[in-house]
């Protein structure tokens, strides 16, 4: 089974590097992208057997107390059941 977590910044901070890639997309003239918020994907491999709940758990922990800051970042994370 593979979690993928996803962090970004939270909408109250600035995110610079996301209006950098949204300005470009513009002078390349890409239409109908309001937006652009960057962030981070990570990908974790759990061991075999792990039942779902407990996986949904110790993933949602890692992402909480490990690749995340709480003060800045928020995350959200999809289970890939085999």
């Amino acid at each position: 089974m593979k979690a993928h977590v996803y962090v970004t910044l939270k909408k109250t901070v600035l995110d610079p590097q996301g209006q950098a890639i949204h300005n470009a997309l513009r002078k390349m003239r890409y239409a109908g992208v309001a937006d652009v918020r960057q962030g981070k994907h990570f990908e974790l491999t759990l061991e075999d057997g792990m039942p779902e709940g407990a996986a949904r758990a110790e993933v949602e922990r890692i992402a909480r107390e490990v690749l995340t800051n709480p003060v800045i970042e928020e995350f959200s994370f999809r289970l890939e059941l085999a």
